[in-house]
C-alpha cells in the first residue's frame, strides 16, 4: 500500500491523526508526518483517514 499526502493542500486539521495514529502524526513543529508505505494490515485505517480529510489531501493506493 502506498499513501501520498498533498502537503500543499493539507490544512493540518488533524483528522487523519485521530483516524489512523499508527500512520499519521504531527512533529514538534506541528507539521504532518506519515508512513508512506504502511503495512497492509493498516489498510482500513488508511482508508478511514483519507475519507475524513476535509480537503481530500490523502490518497491511498493498493500495493503490487
Amino acid at each position: 500500500m502506498q499513501i501520498t499526502v498533498d502537503l500543499n493542500l493539507c490544512e493540518s486539521h488533524g483528522q487523519c491523526v485521530f483516524a489512523a495514529p499508527e500512520i499519521f502524526a504531527f512533529d514538534d513543529d506541528d507539521r504532518l508526518t506519515y508512513d508512506a508505505a504502511p503495512s497492509d494490515a493498516l489498510r482500513e485505517a488508511a482508508k478511514r483517514a483519507a475519507a475524513v480529510c476535509p480537503v481530500r489531501a490523502i490518497t491511498v493506493l493498493a500495493g503490487s
